[in-house]
């Protein structure tokens, strides 16, 4: 039996008895030791850590100065208390599908200890209080509140709603993430999740035609009609608070400082009494699924693996299937990218305000799905690294699970090229937009096959919310944004010409991007697979060390 089954009266185990406090200095230097030896493992991860982190805090300088910059101004009270709500949205979803998190902050790993629910959830809190992602949401409750702060009052206000809001956004985030720590642990729990990217993918882009709107409506006025109802909603009902005290509406400021806090305390104990679930209540996800349907499981030759090439080729492209259709976060991560893909070029050209070389977002998201091949395998990849002792061996690797990417995002780049075409009515540009979208993919194919030997991370299995080991995450965000500028610029030359031909008034010629962009994406994804693989046979020990992390 857990202590957490025990009285919260009861005298603590050995571990309890360094009380509340004791125990937050405990999870805060682990977590910043945690981050040290992360950082300790090479000279590149700290740089990408660096890197990263500095340009997250130039940008968060910058929206400070620029919510300072907007005091005094007509119609920033509703921009700002919006700006909190899309903040607390943020904080509550990005740990599910974003590379974040780490040991102390995944309760599954503290089963074992004799913690009790109140000390653990301080502990967890503060913890959570350590990094750039809270700093850089500081920065933004401060300029918000400060944006809005005239008088003493309001003054008073600012101190108590900002680290509210803070608190708020971080208790939200960690009790979401523990309610929901064995979402992807059983089959209805992956479909879900799976979904529920699907709702965030939608999400983002409904908050980014908002804005398209906004910039047509011409000011923050639109905003007034959705601040009105946000400014009563935690977190962003603490900023709404200090607003009101600037304008003289006290009983209203101190009723939506109120809302806060009760939020907050309501947020604390649904997290504890989560906390007491997942680490009391048994996981169902262990118990044996034995039926007779799995004496048919792994017999191949059938459907799909039937028309697969043999060999190798065949085995490689078949495994990688598997994982778009069975591993939750690979399906996850698919799923959003498909939906994403279609929706930015569609909506667009429903809008009126779209272009057919929107179409090419399609094969940009579903490009990036290249990128850390290896990771996917996590420990895994040992077997395969079994496999490969030459560097012909890497190259048939790294091409079949390119061939494998392609089976998909080849014929659905052609399909949402088409229908884009098809809503805008502009046939006669859908050769050239097909054309950029296939130097595009084999582009992302090429530099995501180098961002694989080279930068490599581990996705761990072990976490429903991170995709990322602990200390990786610079290390994977500068490999995928970087991959991706590499990808841009090697489709400048195509770009160039495209651009060279409706200068020249050469219209009648620019049916040929298709064939030459066809020919160009695989040209280029083959000189990127030829790149990366005598890299990935020679780092093959690196490669294991780095994606078994987690």
């Amino acid at each position: 039996m857990s202590v957490f089954d025990a009285p919260l009266g009861a005298a603590p185990g050995p571990v309890g008895t360094a009380g509340g406090e004791g125990l937050v200095g405990v999870f805060v230097r682990l977590k910043l030791t945690l981050l040290r030896n992360g950082l300790r493992q090479s000279a590149g991860r700290r740089a990408a850590y660096v890197t990263s982190a500095v340009l997250t805090l130039l940008f968060a300088a910058g929206q400070l100065i620029g919510l300072i910059a907007l005091r005094g101004h007509a119609h920033t009270d509703s921009l700002v208390v919006l700006l909190a709500g899309v903040v607390a949205v943020g904080w509550a979803v990005m740990p599910l599908f974003f590379p974040s998190g780490d040991e102390t902050l995944d309760p599954s790993r503290l089963v074992m200890l004799p913690l009790r629910p109140r000390p653990l959830v301080a502990a967890l809190l503060t913890a959570s209080l350590v990094g750039i992602g809270p700093l850089f949401t500081l920065c933004l409750t401060a300029g918000s509140v400060f944006a809005v702060a005239h008088g003493a009052a309001a003054a008073a206000f600012a101190v108590v709603a900002a680290p509210l809001t803070l608190l708020l956004c971080v208790a939200l985030a960690r009790a979401v993430a523990t309610a929901n720590t064995r979402l992807l642990t059983s089959r209805k729990g992956r479909d879900l999740a799976v979904l529920s990217g699907l709702v965030i993918a939608v999400g983002f882009q409904v908050v980014n035609f908002g804005a398209q709107r906004l910039g047509q409506a011409g000011g923050l006025a639109a905003l007034d009609p959705a601040a009105d109802v946000v400014r009563w909603l935690p977190p962003a009902s603490a900023v709404g608070a200090v607003d009101s005290a600037s304008r003289g509406s006290y009983g209203e400021a101190f009723v939506q400082l109120l809302l806060s806090v009760v939020a907050l305390i309501a947020l604390l104990w649904l997290w504890q009494r989560s906390l007491v679930k997942l680490m009391t209540a048994p996981d169902g996800s262990t118990l044996a699924a034995a039926g007779p349907g799995r004496e048919k499981a792994g017999k191949g030759g059938s459907g799909l693996a039937a028309l697969l090439p043999q060999g190798r080729t065949g085995t490689v492209m078949e495994r990688s299937l598997r994982y778009i259709a069975r591993d939750p976060k690979t399906k996850a991560a698919w799923t959003t990218a498909l939906a994403i893909g279609l929706i930015v070029p569609i909506l667009n050209a429903l809008q009126g305000t779209g272009s057919i070389y929107f179409a090419c977002f399609a094969a940009w998201m579903l490009g990036i799905q290249m990128y850390n091949q290896f990771g996917q395998d996590t420990s895994a990849f040992w077997m395969v690294s079994l496999t490969i002792s030459s560097t012909r061996d890497a190259y048939l690797e790294l091409r079949a699970r390119a061939l494998a990417l392609l089976l998909i995002t080849l014929p659905y780049t052609i399909v949402v090229t088409v229908v884009t075409a098809a809503v805008l009515g502009d046939w006669g540009d859908l050769p050239e937009a097909m054309g950029l979208s296939f130097a595009l993919l084999g582009g992302m194919l090429a530099t995501g096959a180098v961002a694989s030997a080279n930068f490599p991370y581990s996705i761990p299995q072990d976490g429903a919310f991170k995709n990322v080991a602990p200390g990786q995450a610079g290390l994977a965000w500068i490999s995928i944004f970087g991959g991706m500028v590499a990808a841009g610029l090697l489709c400048a030359p195509l770009i160039a010409v495209t651009i060279w031909l409706h200068v020249a008034d050469l219209e009648q010629w620019l049916w040929l991007l298709l064939p030459v962009g066809a020919v160009y994406g695989a040209l280029i994804s083959w000189a990127g697979l030829r790149l990366a693989a005598p890299r990935t046979a020679n780092r093959l020990p690196e490669i294991l060390a780095a994606v078994s992390k987690g």
